[in-house]
């Protein structure tokens, strides 16, 4: 057949999968990105190697799909499906400077006009694993071009309005401000990628524009915006090659495997962290205890609780060292409140409540000092689930209450997902004695997801 779609045939056959079974994933897929009318069986798929093409955003879900499968990412042109639309091509770490000054100035562009493709684009776990494995390639062996000219003031502006923003996130959540901050970009930063100066200006540049990337991919992580996130922080990390900043690059990746892990893909997420503590070449010891913090936290997840404690111990050697005053300020946010969090985390998750306490406790009270309401939220929450590893409901409950008072006072989707899944914990307690706090806890929690 003349038109036949040769290029999906090929990339089909090298999955293994049969038509029956793309149609299913498919389906699935669409499903979970809020597409319930997109529902293929094997004939469509027959009809799509035939040259049938589906209409969006089924291009882009099959190439979620089959990459997927493959373990890397096919964007939907090379599947034959036609061009890569900026949400595809946003999930790529072109080598390209052009390319990566025009995707990433369409990807604002389609945020701050909440496109519907962007705002219901999934998150590719193996989107982030090529990413990781060419800043570390490239890192390791790199070499200055020359680029576009800015002046130095230009830059200085751009990284005062980054401690404006980080502080937004940091003291209110990263629902606050995103969208502010992402038309800050579009208008002020991203045009200047395109402009000429020295090279040294421009490495400045790269950096303060991979650093304002950087926030916006956070914030929206933050506020359960994944596919966003994840396609600002790959974007991060290739304007973070272009300004030879091995730190910043290592710090994006951190990013990278905290949501790799969170979004139940710790494998990926260890791949991640790996990749950046290798890549570090010293430059912030804040930088490399977060990694090794993320590292353990993965571990976790996967069931290794020894790697998961050495990690821990690795990180705490790592935090002896940091000295805040020669930092870069987008690391002042791994302090003692931030690291004592995490830690928590992974020891509650091998095992260990005792512990895992301890650093809740210290975590809480170094986010009071610092009325840092989302991390004392995390935290709380936490500790009240190693209440429960330890059967004391009515401990748990008052953690939990006190969770719910701070999640209230940030836009904060993380925070509030912490709630929820103390509520979940609860729930085997719900009988006899403990009905009554498990009931209450409830109605709070629906009282907070309502709102």
């Amino acid at each position: 057949m003349a038109n036949r779609n040769q290029q999906l045939a090929d990339w089909l056959a090298r999955t293994g999968m049969s038509n029956a079974e793309l149609a299913r994933r498919v389906k699935r897929a669409a499903h979970q990105a809020g597409h319930p009318q997109v529902g293929p069986d094997a004939s469509a798929v027959r009809r799509w190697i035939e040259g049938q093409r589906p209409r969006r955003p089924v291009p882009g879900i099959i190439a979620d799909v089959i990459s997927a499968a493959l373990g890397y990412r096919v964007t939907s042109a090379e599947l034959g499906l036609g061009e890569s639309p900026a949400e595809d091509r946003s999930l790529l770490y072109s080598r390209d400077w052009a390319t990566t000054v025009e995707t990433v100035s369409d990807l604002g562009r389609a945020d701050v006009d909440r496109r519907l493709f962007l705002t219901a684009a999934p998150f590719a776990a193996v989107a982030s694993v090529g990413p990781s494995r060419d800043w570390l390639l490239d890192t390791l062996d790199q070499q200055p071009d020359p680029g576009p000219r800015v002046r130095f003031e230009d830059v200085t502006a751009v990284r005062n309005m980054f401690s404006e923003f980080q502080k937004v996130d940091i003291f209110q959540g990263g629902g606050s401000g995103r969208l502010l901050l992402a038309s800050y970009m579009n208008i002020h930063v991203y045009p200047l990628l395109q402009r000429a100066s020295s090279d040294d200006v421009r490495r400045a540049l790269c950096e303060a524009a991979a650093e304002q990337t950087y926030l916006l991919g956070w914030m929206a992580y933050d506020n359960g915006e994944h596919g966003t996130a994840q396609r600002y922080l790959i974007q991060s990390l290739r304007l973070a090659q272009e300004s030879q900043n091995a730190a910043l690059g290592a710090h994006v990746l951190a990013g990278m495997a905290d949501q790799a892990t969170l979004l139940g893909a710790p494998d990926e997420g260890l791949r991640i962290a790996q990749a950046g503590r290798h890549g570090l070449r010293g430059g912030s010891a804040a930088c490399l205890a977060d990694l090794w913090a993320l590292e353990a936290r993965a571990h976790a997840k996967l069931g290794d609780k020894v790697a998961a404690a050495r990690a821990v111990a690795q990180s705490e050697t790592a935090a002896e060292q940091i000295n805040h005053d020669a930092e870069p300020e987008w690391a002042l946010f791994i302090d003692p409140a931030y690291l004592h969090g995490e830690h928590s985390v992974t020891l509650r998750d091998i095992g260990d409540p005792v512990a895992a306490q301890e650093h809740a406790r210290r975590s809480i009270d170094h986010a009071r000092q610092q009325k840092r309401a989302r991390r004392g939220a995390l935290s709380q929450a936490v500790l009240a689930s190693t209440y429960l590893q330890r059967g004391d409901l009515d401990a748990a409950h008052a953690a939990g209450l006190r969770t719910l008072s701070l999640t209230s006072k940030v836009k904060s989707s993380r925070a509030v997902e912490a709630a929820v899944d103390l509520q979940k914990r609860m729930q085997p307690f719900g009988k006899g004695g403990g009905q009554r706090l498990v009931a209450d806890y409830t109605e709070r929690i629906a009282q907070l997801t309502a709102a």
